[in-house]
């Protein structure tokens, strides 16, 4: 089973997977509590105070003026700086030529937004605009480097309240509760359980006395009333690199590929932790990782009517960093697939498990985020088990030092039997995409044969070295 979640921005719709895991603790240690004020009279007070502070922010095209996205912001103390989340204005820092900002308040007063910061990994992003807050959203923050200020702590169960403008109809406030931390990905984002729509992207989610717990992030297509918030302690950390008056960067694809590059060494050190688990599938032994990141399912299709049985494994990461509506990046998922022979004559058979192993080998040519796929294939023995395999690199045109890896592999040892495998590592350094595939492939092997003694894990043609963005070589 596989879980979806949906940003909050019109335009675009991002599928990951999250879960949570219920906690009482909020990101930063703090000396306040919140207490459980009655909520509507609450909510009214709120959105009366609020409301002067709330933005729409637009993305628009240059050529034509049309909207491509919109989403929600607020506005930051007696600043004119405003929170969003980096998914309402991905566009105008990946493709400035092409797009501009504009931002609306409750007033219908309008006016141009300047992008000043953004932290790709946790979907925020700080924007510049000719007027000034109201007061009212404080996120105390010291400057970079320094200890900062305690911020708000949570109680499950706590009344908290979301702001923004859902669909396009109008500003709104609505009400739910904390319920603690979700850890199925690599930064925690708060679960609040209550309504937040397409368009409330950005806006701020506070407590009964107006303390800025976390951003509206995200909402479960397959959960009712299950949304998802960015913890403060993130906006906090952004704004303290940014000042009122500073000059935005020239360029923002440097400044996220740096982000994802540091990302991806977190994530793949966390992953091998621990080496794979192996689990059996007939009579092979599969490399699996279970973890709070990664998720594992099996299936099998045993009908008697059919000529040949299949079981599977399937396990895939259940997080993604968003980058735009052509990327979602920071991800991996390993597939296990073991087709037995019924009734077929040995070439029905070969021919499926040919159709199946052709079925997951995939075209990159055309996509305009990433290289074509530069791949070497290979006939292999290692452990147990002969081995074809496919191994493909592609490079991220925008972000040097970035590449996706698909390994694919076949058994070919067996007439009656086939072990079909696959991993795909989306947005890692070179090195550490090799490393994954040399792992996952020495995991794979056969239980009843004997074992070698000096296994050979790589095949002989695989790329030896980085190719270069835009220039792969073959």
């Amino acid at each position: 089973m596989r879980f979806f979640y949906r940003p909050l921005t019109f335009a675009f719709t991002l599928m990951a997977s999250l879960g949570v895991a219920a906690q009482t603790d909020t990101p930063n240690t703090a000396t306040n509590t919140t207490p459980n004020t009655a909520p509507s009279s609450a909510a009214q007070q709120l959105y009366a105070s609020a409301q002067q502070d709330l933005l729409q922010l637009r993305v628009l095209l240059k050529n034509g003026n049309s909207q491509s996205s919109v989403g929600s912001g607020f506005l930051i103390g007696n600043s004119n700086l405003v929170v969003t989340n980096f998914h309402v204005v991905s566009q105008i820092a990946l493709e400035p030529e092409t797009y501009f900002g504009e931002y609306k308040d409750t007033s219908g007063k309008s006016g141009s937004i300047e992008l000043l910061a953004v932290d790709v990994l946790h979907d925020l992003a700080i924007v510049r605009i000719a007027r000034n807050g109201s007061g009212f959203f404080k996120v105390p923050h010291a400057s970079a480097n320094t200890e900062q200020p305690a911020l708000v702590k949570l109680h499950q169960g706590q009344h908290l309240y979301s702001l923004g403008n859902p669909l396009d109809l109008g500003f709104t406030i609505s009400e739910g509760t904390y319920n603690g931390i979700s850890t199925r990905g690599f930064s925690d984002q708060l679960m609040f359980t209550g309504a937040v729509n397409s368009g409330m992207s950005g806006g701020p989610n506070v407590t009964a006395d107006g303390q800025v717990a976390g951003v509206n992030v995200a909402h479960r297509r397959d959960g009712e009333l299950v949304s998802f918030l960015v913890p403060v302690r993130y906006v906090q950390a952004l704004l303290s690199r940014v000042t009122s008056d500073m000059a935005p960067p020239e360029d923002f694809k440097p400044i996220i590929g740096e982000q994802l590059l540091e990302h991806q060494t977190v994530m793949v050190d966390k992953l091998l932790e621990e080496p794979f688990s192996i689990k059996s599938l007939g009579p092979y032994r599969v490399p699996v990782r279970e973890s709070d990141q990664v998720r594992c399912w099996g299936n099998t299709d045993s009908s008697a009517k059919k000529a040949y049985t299949i079981a599977s494994i399937n396990c895939s990461m259940e997080s993604a960093i968003y980058v735009s509506n052509e990327m979602q990046t920071s991800h991996i998922s390993m597939h296990h697939k073991y087709a037995h022979n019924k009734k077929l004559n040995v070439m029905q058979f070969s021919q499926l498990a040919t159709n199946m192993f052709d079925g997951q080998v995939y075209s990159t040519a055309k996509s305009e985020t990433i290289t074509p796929a530069s791949c070497t294939e290979d006939f292999i023995r290692h452990n147990n088990i002969s081995l074809r395999a496919l191994v493909c690199a592609e490079a991220y045109h925008k972000f040097n030092g970035l590449y996706d890896f698909t390994l694919i592999t076949a058994s070919t040892d067996d007439s009656q039997t086939s072990l079909q495998s696959m991993i795909n590592i989306q947005g890692v350094a070179y090195d550490n995409g090799m490393k994954l595939i040399s792992l996952f492939l020495q995991g794979i092997d056969r239980a009843e044969a004997d074992k070698t003694d000096e296994p050979t894990i790589t095949p002989a043609s695989t790329p030896t070295s980085a190719p270069a963005n835009g220039e792969v070589a073959p």
